[in-house]
C-alpha cells in the first residue's frame, strides 16, 4: 500500500502513548508496526512477553521489490521509508520474546538478514476460512450477476489475480504472458482484484502491449463477493517475485481452483506442483505455457481444484493455525 510507511509512522507514534492504558499477559504485534509497541514496552512492562509476527521479511521484500524500479522522486522516497522500516523491524525482532512467521522461507530470511537465533522463531502459516472459501452452488442468476461485475462473458475463460498492485507482485509478467496466450486463445479475460500504486502504470503497460481488452481492473471488492469471484474464475495466478506465503493461493485452493505461481519465497510450501497447481520460474513464457496448459484441459483443472481443496482443509484451516498460535502464547508466558 502506497501510504503504509506514513501510516506506520503515525501508528507507532500513537501506540507509544496509548499502551500504558492496555493491560495484557502477552503482547503481539505485526511487522514494522511493532516498533512503537516495543519502545513503549521497554518503558512499561519489560517483564511481559512480546510476540512479533512477520508476514513478509521487509529486508527481503526490499531486495526483490525495488530491483529495476524507476528512479523517480516518489520511488526514492519509498526506498528511504522502506530502509527505515527495515531497521525498525530488525530492532523489534531482536527485542521480541518470540517471533512468528508464516513460512520456513521467511524463517531462514529472518535468520540471514536480521541475525536472529532460529530457536526463537515459530513457523505458523496463515489460515483460511474453508467454510467461506469453498466451491459454491451459485444459481444461474447469481452467476450472471457476478460475471457481470467481473466483466466476464460466458464464452471467456477467466484468469484471476487477487492482491495488491505493487512491484513485487510481478504483474508485468502476467501482462506479457497474456500477450503470448491471446495469440492462440482469443477468448481470455484477466480479472484483477486489488488496489495499489501501480494501477495506472499497469493499465498503460497492458495498453502498450495491445492486450488491455483482455484485462479488467476491479479494484477492491466487498468481502461477501470475493468467494463468488473465485468460484467464477477458471484459474488463479500469483506471479509474485517475492512472497512470504501468498494468502490468495490458499483462498483459491480452498475454493477448488487450480493455481499458477512463481517458485519463490514461501509459495512452494503451500502449492503442490502438478497436484494442486503449477509452479514456475518468474518468466512470462513459462507463465504463458502454464496458463495454456490449464485453460485447455478442463479435467486437469477440476482434478487440481479437488486436490487443492483437500490440501488446504488438511493443513491450513483457521482452527489448526489458531491452535498453533495459542500454543505459542502459552510458550511465551512460560518463558517469563
Amino acid at each position: 500500500d502506497m501510504f503504509f510507511p506514513i501510516d506506520n509512522w503515525f501508528f507507532n507514534k500513537t501506540i507509544t502513548g496509548k499502551l500504558n492504558k492496555i493491560e495484557a499477559d502477552v503482547y503481539e504485534t505485526h511487522t514494522a508496526s511493532g516498533h512503537g509497541i516495543a519502545k513503549a514496552f521497554q518503558k512499561k512492562m519489560g517483564a511481559k512477553p512480546l510476540i512479533l509476527t512477520i508476514h513478509g521479511v521487509l529486508a527481503d521484500e526490499f531486495q526483490k521489490a525495488f530491483k529495476g524500479t524507476p528512479g523517480t522522486l516518489r520511488m526514492k522516497l519509498s526506498k528511504l521509508f522502506m530502509l527505515h522500516l527495515i531497521k525498525q523491524e530488525e530492532e523489534t525482532a531482536k527485542k521480541a520474546t518470540l517471533i512468528v512467521t508464516v513460512s520456513i522461507y521467511s524463517l531462514l530470511k529472518i535468520v540471514q538478514l536480521y541475525h536472529i537465533d532460529k530457536d526463537k522463531i515459530r513457523v505458523i502459516p496463515n489460515g483460511v476460512d474453508v467454510e467461506r472459501f469453498k466451491p459454491l452452488n451459485l444459481s444461474g442468476e447469481e452467476m450472471n450477476d457476478v460475471k457481470k461485475r467481473m466483466g466476464l462473458r460466458d464464452d471467456e475463460k477467466c484468469i484471476l489475480y487477487v492482491g495488491n498492485l505493487i512491484p513485487r507482485k510481478g504483474l508485468h509478467l502476467l501482462i506479457d504472458a497474456v500477450k503470448h496466450v491471446s495469440k492462440e486463445m482469443k477468448e481470455v479475460k484477466v480479472v484483477i482484484v486489488g488496489r495499489g500504486p501501480l494501477k495506472n502504470s499497469l493499465i498503460k503497460y497492458a495498453g502498450d502491449k495491445g492486450v488491455i481488452k483482455h484485462f479488467n481492473f476491479l479494484g477492491s471488492v466487498e468481502d461477501e463477493i470475493l468467494p463468488k469471484i473465485y468460484n467464477c474464475s477458471d484459474i488463479v495466478v500469483l506471479p509474485s517475485l517475492q512472497e512470504g506465503q501468498g494468502i490468495s493461493l490458499l483462498e483459491a485452493q480452498a475454493s477448488g481452483k487450480p493455481v499458477i505461481a512463481c517458485k519463490v519465497g514461501g509459495i512452494p510450501e503451500i502449492v503442490q506442483h502438478e497436484r494442486t497447481g503449477i509452479l514456475i520460474e518468474p518468466n512470462h513464457l513459462e507463465l504463458a505455457r502454464a496458463i495454456e496448459k490449464l485453460l485447455s484441459d478442463e479435467h486437469l483443472r477440476e482434478k487440481m481444484g479437488e486436490n487443492g481443496r483437500k490440501f488446504v482443509c488438511e493443513k491450513f484451516t483457521w482452527e489448526k493455525c489458531a491452535q498453533k498460535m495459542f500454543d505459542t502464547y502459552m510458550e511465551a508466558l512460560n518463558m517469563h
